[in-house]
């Protein structure tokens, strides 16, 4: 092993490498620091001239049948979940060191992920997002209704994928909606996952160094915000869009970038909660099973995904929200301690909790600040992001109340009972949500809808048109 990487693990530091075009870019020559646990890890330095190809090569993609490209990622899904794929392995390894969920939730999350590789799954994605696929293939021609005819085509975009660092599954799907659109694909690994996307793209390149999917993709990791870094790739010379995931500032980053000819398509940070009508508060049995429901979204992806609650709007007397409360603190605790994973609060919120427990008149408190479960009863929203397994339930008289809560950073309404949400989903699309599903059933999504208000796909592709004219007579 090399010397100057033996002395890096010697002090406890793993190594990122690189991935440019189908070659795997080794290096230490930068020391960053993980946005979670403060881990440092070593990467190499960006190549740029590697990184961006030239305005004047046409995308690799762009002549290959979108089936062929399909055929493709199903036999790398295949190849990610095979035992003997030590890319995988050795990025589980590596990702233990530097990211926040627990190794169980890590290793889950990864082989979850490949089932998104699958023919059917891929197939109607594409169909739910272009009213004519063919468009991805060739120049489709029409005709309007004055004669003028035209030929379409969906044509393959430059994107730059900013990707988050709470969801490893996400580097599979953008790997497949950056192949299926036929781009050319720059993505910015986060700080706590360094290392999935490269460990894809091994995969690939082990299947087929020469394929035009592996000559489509680059991934790097560079500190967001480093302007030394951003004011070189974030120009419309080079990409056309920024697929960007993650908080606020990863979002102001790019922003400040954005001009013609360069957009922004974001999934900028959302916040799902739960509506649980008087219905679940009925009886013991009722309350416990709609408690567990409901525990099941409070916690998904260990309560670190955009789509896990973390209000749940309540309605019913202050006895029965209560013991609503209990049981789910209950169930909350279970999958805490079956995950493995226990933190304690950070300190703002263990001292925001701690005051609340004081105010026992205004507030009802269910567990610790100990990271294995918390629940929090109040009449408003508490001002601080439950987190880390904490849950607040805000008791109102009515769900129409609860209904002022929604914005545009809504994702999710976990609802129960079921046959009340088509009476809500009017009002919560007017207030900005963007999905309502059973209580429960927060984590899944119907195969093909939109995501954050919008057809992904269709967003990515830059939108081409040849005029041609007249028809004759």
């Amino acid at each position: 092993m090399n010397s100057v990487i033996q002395t890096i693990e010697n002090k406890e530091l793993v190594s990122a490498p690189f991935f440019l075009r189908g070659e795997v870019l080794h290096g230490t020559d930068v020391i960053q620091t993980s946005r979670d646990l403060g881990v440092t890890f070593a990467t190499p330095r960006i190549p740029f001239d590697r990184a961006v190809p030239p305005r004047t090569e046409v995308p690799p993609l762009l002549n290959v049948p979108l089936d062929e490209i399909i055929d493709f990622l199903v036999e790398t899904g295949q190849r990610l979940i095979a035992t003997d794929n030590d890319h995988m392995q050795e990025c589980i390894e590596r990702m233990c060191r530097t990211h926040i969920l627990p190794r169980a939730v890590v290793e889950n999350t990864a082989r979850h992920a490949a089932a998104y590789l699958d023919k059917k799954v891929l197939r109607a994605e594409v169909e739910q997002n272009f009213p004519d696929p063919r468009a991805l293939d060739e120049w489709v021609p029409k005709e309007d209704f004055t004669g003028r005819r035209s030929f379409v085509r969906a044509f393959a975009p430059r994107l730059i994928h900013v990707l988050p660092g709470n969801s490893p599954g996400v580097a599979v799907k953008s790997v497949a909606q950056g192949s299926m659109v036929k781009a050319i694909n720059l993505f910015k690994m986060s700080s706590a996952d360094p290392f999935t996307m490269v460990a894809i793209l091994r995969t690939m390149a082990d299947i087929d160094p020469n394929h035009p999917i592996v000559r489509s993709m680059s991934a790097v990791y560079w500190r967001g915000g480093d302007d030394a870094t951003e004011r070189v790739l974030y120009r419309p010379q080079y990409f056309d869009k920024i697929v960007a995931w993650g908080g606020g500032d990863a979002i102001n980053n790019v922003i400040k970038y954005l001009g013609p000819g360069f957009q922004l398509v974001s999934f900028d940070p959302k916040t799902s909660i739960s509506f649980v009508g008087r219905e679940a508060l009925v009886d013991d049995e009722t309350v416990d099973r709609v408690a567990d429901l409901c525990s099941a979204d409070v916690m998904t992806l260990n309560q670190e995904a955009c789509v896990a609650s973390r209000f749940q709007f309540v309605e019913g007397s202050e006895a029965d929200v209560d013991r609503f409360c209990e049981r789910l603190h209950h169930h909350v605790a279970r999958r805490a301690a079956e995950s493995g994973d226990v933190r304690p609060l950070d300190r703002d919120m263990r001292e925001a909790v701690e005051m609340m427990i004081l105010m026992d008149d205004e507030y009802g408190v269910w567990g610790r600040t100990d990271g294995k479960g918390l629940v929090i009863r109040s009449d408003e929203p508490v001002d601080f992001h439950p987190i880390n397994k904490t849950a607040n339930v805000v008791r109102v008289d009515s769900l129409d109340e609860a209904v002022k809560w929604i914005n545009v950073a809504t994702q999710t309404v976990g609802f129960y009972p079921f046959d009340r949400m088509a009476d809500y989903r009017d009002r919560l699309a007017a207030g900005g949500a963007q999905r309502v599903v059973h209580l429960g059933e927060a984590g899944p999504s119907t195969i093909g809808n939109p995501h954050d208000a919008m057809y992904p796909l269709h967003r990515f592709v830059h939108w081409m048109a040849h005029e041609d004219g007249k028809a004759p007579g």
